[in-house]
């Protein structure tokens, strides 16, 4: 089984934060379908005929695509590969987009989950964010599609950010477990090079992020959602039982998925390939018939690396006795060795042959990783 998963390169507005590859003209959005189809194409052999079992349209802000063009892009899928009837395919979108019209027309795509960048439900905290939706058409978006029949969706918030006080952080999880939604996406405000708020920040016109208030907030999510019967599956995604996400999912478990577009990532299991994050030479490279990608191969300990990074973030842990079978015996009882300072902290919970992050450890979650490094 392997996932797909392909890459919409177009926004309203540019939020202050974000570093995704996104572009705000859509002059070449013609172009650019076509270039997605081609690039179907000529990947068509990179899962070497396995199964898909997931589809996810990410971005960039997806919701522009207009149902057509979506049902354009499934029916290429479609005829390229073998895709189960029950795949779970989701659409990112933004509160702005849908209206009652986009979502019937979604509806009468096979898109089947949503995932809904909420990130707030107070304007001030959008407005600071430069998010194109309100306060009430956050709210607004998810009450539609759901009176459309949309069960399957999840939603994200941000938290860590100087405005966005307890009380405040408490409103914005509490709105989300009252209108019942099943699986929910949360981060912490991170300042990434070469955005606009890095260089508010840098010329002192927004204060710093503060990483106390990241990680009381961080605690108030998991209480909470856990309280409201949410599994937390992997240290940014919560679900309940029976929603959580198959396509994030099988990131975290090392399954094979072909990324579709310009920036999008792909791993066949042994090497990892990234397209050009650039709109014109995307399409450009593909009208002449090649991808523009780059890659690289990966060594035994790069993907034993790997599989800690990854599997220390979720609720299943990490393996030993697979770290054994996968990669020699001597890696695993390094690893466990390694661990043990961790245990002691009790930032680590080992339970006969697995290793789990603890509620304190979730939050030195990439230094446990990077400690735990072979090589």
């Amino acid at each position: 089984m392997a996932g797909i998963y392909i890459h919409i390169p177009f926004c309203k507005k540019a939020c202050y934060y974000c570093d995704f590859h996104f572009s705000t003209n859509w002059k070449v959005k013609d172009e650019l379908m076509d270039s997605l189809e081609k690039e179907l194409e000529l990947q068509k052999s990179y899962l070497n005929g396995e199964t898909i079992e997931t589809i996810y349209f990410g971005g960039g802000t997806p919701s522009v695509l207009k149902g057509e063009e979506i049902n354009r892009l499934l029916d290429k899928i479609n005829k390229l590969h073998h895709v189960t009837k029950d795949a779970e395919i989701t659409l990112e979108a933004n509160p702005d987009d849908l209206d009652a019209v986009k979502i019937k027309e979604i509806r009468q795509t096979a898109i089947n989950r949503f995932s809904i960048g909420i990130q707030s439900f107070f304007d001030e905290d959008l407005q600071w964010m430069n998010r194109a939706h309100n306060a009430g058409e956050a709210k607004s978006s998810i009450m539609r599609a759901q009176d459309a029949g949309f069960e399957n969706i999840t939603c994200d918030l941000i938290y860590g950010y100087p405005f966005l006080t307890n009380k405040k952080w408490k409103e914005n999880i509490q709105t989300l477990i009252d209108l019942q939604i099943p699986h929910i996406s949360s981060y912490s405000m991170t300042v990434e090079p070469q955005t606009a708020l890095a260089t508010f920040i840098q010329k002192k016109q927004q204060p710093a992020m503060n990483e106390e208030q990241s990680a009381e907030q961080f605690q108030m999510l998991m209480t909470e959602l856990e309280k409201n019967g949410f599994l937390h599956y992997e240290i940014s995604n919560f679900g309940k039982e029976g929603w959580l996400s198959k396509h994030n999912s099988n990131y975290w478990f090392g399954k094979k998925y072909l990324g579709i577009g310009p920036s999008a990532h792909s791993f066949n299991g042994e090497s990892r390939q990234w397209n050009i994050a650039n709109n014109y030479k995307y399409i450009d490279t593909l009208a002449n018939g090649k991808i523009p990608f780059e890659q690289e191969l990966l060594s035994p300990i790069q993907r034993l690396n790997e599989y800690v990074m990854t599997s220390l973030r979720t609720m299943w842990g990490l393996d030993l006795e697979k770290v054994k079978t996968n990669f020699g015996e001597e890696y695993s009882e390094e690893l466990l060795h390694t661990a043990t300072q961790f245990i002691e902290k009790q930032w680590v919970k080992h339970d006969k042959q697995t290793l789990f992050l603890s509620d304190t450890g979730k939050l030195y979650a990439d230094h446990v990783a990077s400690e735990l490094f072979i090589g």
